[in-house]
């Protein structure tokens, strides 16, 4: 097998030399703040190869299955009765019953009343959805998945088993597990009244999708189910998308309706608000949120749902154009006006900062 570069000399000069320059920088007597640079350099790629290297054994063999189960196990004994209080919202003839899982995620029935259909949106924990479907008293015919991740597919399996006719609807670019029906975006998912439509928003996986449910039919409001996009005051990681890419999808979002209601896959709306605060402390709508959030958390009570015309008021990573937040993010790699480019420089920026933020 020939070696990747061999038939391009100037790919070898050139890692020669570079080879030749470090070790020059290295063994030189004045060299201590080139050799404390180079090792923060290769201990910052090295962080990045870890944590490739993690992701893939996460994301493509049984270990990750295994670490999934892992944490499904420490969760049900840690938060026997789910780890937050979730109220259903209750439509015409349509309900959506939000289902705490894991140790933040959530998992939600969307049910027919009518007909009793439903449809599962990232049953990760098959023990808890199917607790819910027997109390709600309901066939389940669907499960809609965001994305491949295991504390989003792990019940996939079990329930599709349990439910002879249910089928696994998902991206076909995702790896998604027991996936029967694959979906491109716009695609239009029917159960009794219920239409769901797949909007693709890559960036925290390729194949990531969203749902959307109609209002219409129903004379209510819509409701998104945003996944690993969009949470409460914050976004998903791009682990395998850009910093553009992520703004395109986040994009898609925006051009839903202010009253759309925002269901997200996690319950991280104190962390994420907190975040914003650092970014944005005037922001009073924030401000309004928080002091709500806390309430709510205080008593253990979900944060969900929040609608799309408020995430605009106060979710950084929805407020890349606004000159507000330009100004307090200061001058960053490039310029700051209103093209995808330098919108989405912001956006990692936000990225950055948030880990930052996290981590002290």
């Amino acid at each position: 097998m020939a070696w990747p570069g061999w038939d391009a000399p100037w790919l070898w000069v050139s890692g020669c030399g570079l080879l030749l320059l470090v070790l020059v920088l290295l063994v030189s007597p004045r060299s201590c703040r080139a050799r404390r640079t180079l090792r923060g350099l290769f201990m910052a790629r090295s962080k990045r190869l870890l944590f490739r290297i993690g992701y893939s054994l996460y994301t493509r063999t049984w270990l990750g299955y295994l670490f999934y189960r892992q944490q499904l196990r420490r969760a049900r004994n840690r938060y026997p009765k789910g780890h937050s209080r979730t109220q259903p919202r209750l439509f015409n003839g349509v309900k959506v019953l939000p289902i705490p899982v894991l140790s933040d995620n959530y998992s939600y029935l969307i049910i027919d009343t009518q007909a009793r259909l439903a449809v599962a949106v990232d049953p990760s924990d098959p023990q808890a959805v199917q607790a819910s479907i027997e109390k709600e008293g309901v066939n389940l015919v669907a499960i809609l998945c965001t994305h491949k991740h295991w504390d989003h597919s792990g019940g996939n399996r079990d329930l599709s088993r349990r439910h002879q006719d249910c089928r696994v609807y998902g991206s076909p670019r995702d790896g998604i597990p027991y996936l029967t029906h694959p979906l491109c975006h716009q695609d239009v998912v029917s159960v009794g009244r219920l239409q769901i439509q797949a909007l693709a928003t890559p960036g925290h996986t390729q194949g990531h999708l969203v749902y959307l449910l109609d209002g219409e039919p129903y004379k209510g409001p819509s409701c998104l189910f945003s996944g690993d996009l969009l949470f409460l005051s914050g976004c998903g990681r791009t682990f395998e998308g850009t910093a553009e890419t992520m703004l395109s999808s986040l994009d898609t979002v925006l051009g839903l309706g202010d009253d759309t209601l925002l269901w997200p896959g996690h319950e991280y709306a104190e962390e994420n608000l907190g975040f914003a605060g650092v970014v944005e402390p005037e922001n009073l709508a924030r401000e309004r949120k928080m002091q709500w959030v806390q309430r709510q958390r205080m008593e253990r009570k979900s944060t969900c749902p929040s609608t799309l015309g408020e995430e605009r008021s106060y979710n950084p990573f929805l407020r890349t154009h606004c000159l507000v937040l330009q100004e307090a993010l200061g001058p960053g790699p490039g310029p700051t006006g209103d093209d995808g480019c330098s919108r989405a420089q912001l956006l990692e920026k936000l990225r950055q900062l948030k880990d930052l933020h996290k981590s002290k």
